[in-house]
């Protein structure tokens, strides 16, 4: 596989992608492990009445060319009884428009998301897309506070 093609489909923001078909190491699984559990700590923060895109929660996990793997991780919930505490329906594709809709391909688990968001008060429209700008919940990593030796430079104060 091309390095430019290996790039598209997520380069080093996905670890399960290696070229030429290479076997996953331990480490590569312990690497996929780590990622997918920075996915659902975001999936966590996302509030009752809102979404994000599968690339928003990559983009906030640190992994901003790694929406695919979002939609995985939050795929393999289903087949483990672990993290069952990640509201893995808040998660949608992105559509034009800043809209988003259900990217489940399975009608029953696109209905059961889309009656959890309903219950939650997320409204669709005709075609089945939410607004992002009335519904879509965005957070951009927090800035990091300044050392305190510059925090006391800057207020006047001597140490």
């Amino acid at each position: 596989m091309s390095e430019r093609r290996s790039a598209r489909r997520g380069g080093r923001d996905a670890p399960a992608a290696r070229e030429g078909g290479a076997r996953r190491t331990s480490s590569d699984l312990l690497e996929t492990k780590v990622v997918w559990r920075a996915f659902y700590r975001v999936v966590r923060r996302i509030p009752a009445g809102r979404v994000c895109t599968y690339g928003g929660v990559a983009a906030m996990a640190g992994h901003p060319r790694a929406a695919r793997h979002v939609g995985q991780a939050l795929a393999a919930l289903k087949e483990t009884c672990a993290n069952h505490d990640v509201p893995w329906h808040r998660v949608l594709g992105s559509r034009p428009r800043r809209r988003a809709a259900i990217s489940i391909p399975d009608p029953v688990g696109g209905a059961i998301q889309r009656a959890m968001l309903e219950a939650e008060g997320v409204r669709f429209d005709t075609r089945g897309h939410i607004e992002l700008d009335e519904f879509g919940w965005f957070r951009t990593p927090r800035a990091a506070a300044p050392p305190a030796s510059s925090r006391g430079a800057r207020s006047g104060r001597s140490g």
